[in-house]
C-alpha cells in the first residue's frame, strides 16, 4: 500500500472520529458529583434564579370542617425543588407533594438549614386581605408554596401549608392551598 494510501485512510479515520457523537454529557467537574438528596449543594438551585416567564397565582382556601382559615399578612415562600429541598419537605410535611399540618408540629421537626446559600433560592410575598398571593417572572420548574394559616374566627392552632408545584411554558398556574 502507498504511503499516500496509508495517509488518505488515516486522516478519513481520524474525521470520523472526531465527527463521531458522544456518549452523553461530559462527566463533572472533579468535586462536583451528582445532586444528592443528603447534600446542600448551591449548583443544584441555579435553575430558579434565571428569569422567566411564568407565574403562581394563589389563594389560600384551606378549611377544617366548618373553621375557615387566612393567610392575610402572613409571609408565603416560594422554595425551589431540588433533591435536597424534596427531601426537606418530606421531613418537614412527611410528604413532598402537599400537607396541612400543626404549625408547631412542623416547627419541631425543623431541621437546621445549611448556610444562607438556601435562603438566596427562596421567594417571598405576603397573602394579601383577599387570601391570595403572587410570584412571577419564574422559570420552568417544580416549586414548593408554603404559608402559616390562623383560624380566621376565634381562637386555634395555625397550620402549615405546603403544596409542590410545577411552572411551564411561559404560563399563570392557579393553585389552592
Amino acid at each position: 500500500m502507498s504511503k499516500l494510501r496509508i495517509l488518505a485512510i488515516s486522516a478519513t479515520l481520524a474525521l470520523a472520529t472526531a465527527c463521531a457523537p458522544t456518549m452523553g454529557p461530559p462527566p463533572p467537574p472533579p468535586g462536583m458529583g451528582a445532586p444528592s438528596p443528603t447534600v446542600f449543594r448551591q449548583e443544584d438551585f441555579s435553575w430558579s434564579a434565571v428569569p422567566g416567564r411564568n407565574t403562581i397565582d394563589g389563594r389560600l382556601t384551606y378549611r377544617q370542617g366548618a373553621v375557615r382559615f387566612t393567610c392575610s399578612g402572613a409571609g408565603v415562600v416560594l422554595t425551589p425543588e431540588t433533591p435536597w429541598t424534596r427531601r426537606r419537605m418530606t421531613i418537614l410535611y412527611s410528604s413532598p407533594e402537599a400537607a396541612a399540618l400543626p404549625a408547631d408540629e412542623v416547627r419541631a421537626r425543623t431541621p437546621s438549614a445549611p448556610n444562607d446559600d438556601y435562603s438566596s433560592f427562596v421567594r417571598r410575598t405576603t397573602c394579601d386581605a383577599a387570601d391570595r398571593f403572587s410570584f412571577s417572572n419564574l422559570p420552568d420548574g417544580a416549586w414548593f408554596v408554603i404559608t402559616v394559616a390562623r383560624p380566621s374566627a376565634g381562637a386555634g392552632e395555625s397550620v402549615a401549608i405546603m403544596r409542590r408545584v410545577v411552572t411551564r411554558g411561559g404560563r399563570i398556574s392557579p393553585i389552592d392551598l
